[in-house]
C-alpha cells in the first residue's frame, strides 16, 4: 500500500533503504530511487512501465555533488552558477568512477543531472545523502503529475510512499541541455529554463531533436524524447480554431472557443507561466471528464511559442503523437 507522508526524514530513510518515494520538485513530481542502487533503479522502470532505453535524471543537493559524477566543463559550471538550483538538466560525460547505476543512464557514456530548487526536495536530498534518480512520477507515457493526488491516482500500490509537497510551481519538466560534445550544445527538451536564458550565458545552442527523429533511435540521451509521451487517453487535436460539443477544449487566453463539451482554460490571462503550471492538471481533468461525458477527444487551442510556451507546445505535440 502506498502511503501519503509529510515527514522528509522518513522519506529519506525509505530512499536509503531502496524504496521508491515520489516527491515534489519545482517542475513536476518525481519518482525517486537511490541512483546507486541497481534494484531500486530497476524498480522505477517496473513501476512506470518505462522503456529501458529512456535515461533517468539524477538529482543532487548541490552542484559539487552532481559534478562528482560527471565531467563538467566551463559551460556547465557557468550554467550551474546561474541556473542551479532550478529546472535545468545537463547531459555530460560520466566519470569512470561515477557511483550512478548504469541502468539510470540507459548504459550510455553520459548522465543527466540537475539540482532542483524546491525547498522540500533539497531537504530530502540533503537528508538522504545520496543521488536520487527521478523521472516523472506517472505511468510511462501518461500525463505527468503536479500534485500528490495525481501520483496516487497513477502509482498507488506500486511505490512505497508519496511525500506531499503541495502543487508544483513550474508545471512542466526541466529543460534538458546536452553538453556532452565540447564543440556544441544541443537543447534536447525545452522546459522551465528557456533557450534564450541559456544562450545569454553560453551562446548559440542547437535546437530540440524532432520527436520523430528521437523515436527512431533506442539510444536516447535524454528523458522525454519518446514520440508519444505525456499522453492522455483521449486523442489530442492541436492548434484548434473551432471545437464541437463532442470535444473537450484545452483553452488559452481570455476568449476560449465556444461550444466545447468540457472546458479547461490553461490561463484566462494568457500568461505562459500560469499555463505551464496548469498544463498537466488540465490534460488529466479533461481526459477524465471527457471520458465521463463520452467525448471523442481533446482540442487544444494554439499556444504562442515564446518562453515557456515552447515547452508547452512540445508537451502537447507529444500528447498528440500517434500511439504505437
Amino acid at each position: 500500500m502506498t502511503r501519503l507522508i509529510t515527514d522528509v526524514a522518513e522519506a529519506a530513510a525509505l530512499l536509503r533503504g531502496g524504496e521508491l518515494v515520489a516527491f515534489a520538485t519545482e517542475t513536476v513530481y518525481g519518482l525517486g530511487a537511490d541512483a546507486r542502487n541497481a534494484r531500486a533503479v530497476a524498480s522505477i522502470f517496473e513501476a512506470k512501465g518505462r522503456p529501458h532505453f529512456n535515461p533517468l535524471i539524477s538529482h543532487f543537493h548541490s552542484a559539487d555533488a552532481a559534478f562528482a559524477e560527471i565531467v563538467a566543463d566551463r559551460r556547465a559550471e557557468l550554467l550551474a552558477a546561474h541556473c542551479w538550483p532550478g529546472p535545468l538538466t545537463l547531459v555530460l560525460p560520466r566519470r569512470p568512477e561515477s557511483r550512478i547505476d548504469l541502468l539510470a543512464g540507459a548504459g550510455l557514456d553520459t548522465l543527466a543531472v540537475r539540482v532542483p530548487s524546491h525547498p522540500q526536495a533539497r531537504e530530502l536530498l540533503r537528508l538522504a545523502g545520496i543521488p536520487i534518480a527521478a523521472p516523472s512520477a506517472n505511468r510511462s507515457g501518461e500525463v505527468s503529475p503536479t500534485t500528490a493526488a495525481h501520483v496516487l491516482a497513477g502509482l498507488s500500490g506500486r511505490i512505497a510512499a508519496v511525500l506531499d509537497g503541495g502543487a508544483c510551481d513550474v508545471g512542466v519538466e526541466s529543460t534538458v541541455l546536452d553538453l556532452s560534445s565540447p564543440t556544441g550544445a544541443v537543447l534536447l527538451r525545452p522546459g522551465g529554463i528557456t533557450a534564450a536564458q541559456i544562450e545569454a550565458l553560453i551562446g548559440p545552442i542547437g535546437r530540440p531533436v524532432p520527436p520523430s527523429a528521437a523515436a527512431a533511435t533506442q539510444t536516447l540521451r535524454s528523458p522525454g524524447l519518446m514520440l508519444s509521451h505525456y499522453a492522455p487517453r483521449l486523442p489530442v487535436r492541436l492548434d484548434a480554431a473551432t471545437v464541437g460539443q463532442e470535444e473537450a477544449l484545452l483553452a488559452f487566453g481570455p476568449a476560449p472557443l465556444p461550444g466545447a463539451g468540457a472546458l479547461w482554460n490553461l490561463s484566462p490571462s494568457g500568461h505562459p507561466a500560469e499555463a505551464a503550471a496548469r498544463l498537466f492538471a488540465g490534460l488529466r481533468w479533461l481526459d477524465a471528464e471527457g471520458a465521463r461525458l463520452g467525448l471523442s477527444g481533446i482540442a487544444a487551442m494554439p499556444i504562442p511559442a515564446a518562453g515557456l510556451g515552447e515547452a508547452i507546445r512540445d508537451r502537447l505535440a507529444r500528447a498528440a503523437a500517434p500511439r504505437g
